[in-house]
């Protein structure tokens, strides 16, 4: 596609609203999934240590 301005290409043809919220939202999933993938993460590897650190 080919857009004269930049109105132009926020407004997606009307359905600006539509396109950018829902790639808000896609943007906003995808960066909870992340952080709560390092928490799960970080929670494990404490847990491991604790329990290295009880055999010791």
């Amino acid at each position: 596609m080919m857009w004269e301005s930049w109105s132009q290409f926020w407004d997606m043809g009307g359905y600006g609203l539509y396109v950018w919220g829902s790639m808000g939202v896609t943007s906003a999933c995808m960066a909870i999934e992340v952080w709560q993938a390092r928490s799960a993460h970080h929670q494990h590897l404490a847990q491991l240590r604790e329990e290295h650190e009880g055999h010791l």
